[in-house]
C-alpha cells in the first residue's frame, strides 16, 4: 500500500500551530520513500506556501528549505512527463474542471501514477471532484 500526501497535509505537518498539525505530522512521520510519495510540483507549493504565512505562523526562507529538504528526503517525489501533463489537463477540462482546482487535478494524476492506494488531503471536496478513480483514494489523515 502506498500513500500520497497533498501539500495541505505537508504544510500542515509543518506548522506546529496548525489546526490539523498533529494528524498530519503522525501520518507523515510513518512514511518513508518505499511507501509514501507527492508531487515534485508540491514542493514548490510548500515552500510559497511556508514563506508567505502571515506573522508567527510563516517559515523563514531557510526553515522552508529545510522543510523541503525533509519531504524529499522521506518521500518519493512524483512527476509527470509532459505528455502525462497534457493529458491531465484534458481529461480535467472533459470533467468539467476550470479554475485552480487543475491543480489538484494533476496531483491526482501523480497519485495515480504511483499507484497510491490512499491520498492523504485536507481538501476532500476538490479531490472527490476529480472522478471516482481519484476519490476513492481519498482520506484525512
Amino acid at each position: 500500500m502506498k500513500s500520497f500526501f497533498d501539500t495541505s497535509v505537508l504544510v500542515a505537518s509543518f506548522l506546529d500551530g496548525h489546526e490539523h498539525y498533529e494528524r498530519s505530522f503522525a501520518v507523515l512521520a510513518h512514511a518513508n520513500r518505499k511507501n509514501a510519495c507527492c508531487a515534485t510540483h508540491s514542493l514548490a507549493e510548500l515552500y510559497s506556501t511556508l514563506t508567505r504565512l502571515p506573522g508567527k505562523l510563516g517559515l523563514s526562507v531557510e526553515q522552508a528549505l529545510a522543510s523541503l529538504d525533509s519531504v524529499a528526503e522521506r518521500l518519493e517525489l512524483i512527476s509527470l512527463d509532459v505528455p502525462e501533463y497534457r493529458h491531465a489537463i484534458r481529461e480535467a477540462a472533459s470533467g468539467g474542471i476550470v479554475g485552480g482546482t487543475i491543480y489538484d487535478a494533476l496531483l491526482g494524476q501523480c497519485a495515480l501514477k504511483a499507484r497510491a492506494t490512499k491520498i492523504y488531503t485536507w481538501n476532500v471536496g476538490h479531490f472527490r471532484m476529480l472522478g471516482a478513480e481519484i476519490a476513492n483514494r481519498v482520506r484525512t489523515p
